[in-house]
């Protein structure tokens, strides 16, 4: 699919509110093939994602994910029955949470790091494709970075759903966090 078209039809499903406010943008070099192009997302005419580097706080290492007191990761009974179990019960109590927290956010460094890995040009056009053809759902439940993103600026996604995903939206990457709280200023 042509980008143009590709545009207007992302366009399409923004959130009347966000509407004017959340634009697409795609360049390409024609002379220069070895050149990539940009393609990003710019909010209120500010680029904010950038297919290569963005505003939103990126990060290098896991150890920096573990490492940021912004991150708050809920932890379960079961998380926490499940590290005691596998420690035969002979660690202390308040350490059993720090084992179950760090498990936990380990897993999902992983999970942000392999995320943001596959931010690229043609990455961005692969997804608005996928966005394209499947359900809300699926976009909104997703690992992806990009069928987040334009889920949540989708006028298909209601202030209902934007509400009751509050605390989903903790776990997810900066970026996706950034336009959930757009989402939420418009309601």
């Amino acid at each position: 699919m042509a980008w143009s078209k590709m545009k207007q039809q992302l366009e399409s499903f923004l959130s009347p509110a966000l509407y004017g406010r959340v634009e697409y943008l795609s360049t390409s070099y024609r002379y220069l093939p070895d050149k990539a192009g940009l393609c990003y997302i710019a909010v209120d005419k500010k680029k904010v994602l950038n297919m290569n580097d963005t505003l939103i706080r990126w990060y290098q290492t896991e150890l920096e994910i573990k490492n940021d007191s912004d991150i708050q990761i809920p932890i379960s009974i079961d998380e926490i029955e499940a590290v005691r179990k596998d420690t035969n019960g002979s660690v202390p109590e308040e350490r059993l949470k720090v084992i179950a927290r760090s498990r936990k956010i380990s897993e999902y460094a992983k999970e942000l790091l392999s995320a943001q890995s596959s931010l690229s040009k043609s990455n961005f056009i692969v997804i608005a494709n996928k966005f394209l053809s499947i359900s809300i759902e699926e976009s909104i439940e997703s690992n992806d970075i990009l069928l987040n993103i334009l889920a949540l600026v989708d006028r298909r996604v209601g202030k209902k759903r934007i509400l009751n995903m509050t605390e989903k939206m903790r776990l997810k990457h900066p970026i996706v966090q950034y336009f959930f709280e757009l989402r939420l200023s418009t309601l």
